[in-house]
């Protein structure tokens, strides 16, 4: 199977065909947003990380490799939450919807990095065996 077409976009950016299925990876809507604006086919709050991580982490970008550590190990956790995603880029582009103003330190960022190179138990359709991050 080819690599999946996997981008991310903050959700305030214009719309545009290449976005293909669009998911809003968020564990709260955002503030003052309709659905109208968002244009997501797929609100999925399970792939965004915990409350508290997301608190602990901040955006500060000398945490970020911590963050993505933690964060991993909370997706390795989750099981089928993510099986929408792995079904959306097995068939089509998948973009990503982010609301933080930094696009270089995002949990959108990090769930494409670990959806690119990390192999699930149930699918294994492509990528690397995922190494724990304990």
């Amino acid at each position: 199977m080819a690599r999946p077409d996997i981008r991310i976009k903050r959700m305030y950016e214009t719309v545009s065909p290449q976005d293909g299925q669009r998911v809003l990876v968020a564990r709260v809507w955002p503030r003052g947003r309709t659905k109208e604006q968002v244009r997501a086919e797929l609100w999925l709050k399970d792939a965004a990380p915990s409350t508290a991580l997301r608190k602990w982490f901040g955006h500060e970008p000398r945490r970020w490799a911590q963050f993505k550590d933690c964060y991993f190990a909370e997706l390795d956790q989750r099981g089928e939450a993510l099986d929408p995603l792995r079904a959306i880029a097995a068939a089509d582009t998948l973009t990503l919807l982010y609301a933080a103003r930094d696009p270089e330190h995002n949990h959108a960022l990090a769930l494409r990095e670990y959806l690119l190179t990390h192999r699930w138990a149930s699918h294994g359709r492509w990528g690397r065996a995922h190494a724990a991050h304990r």
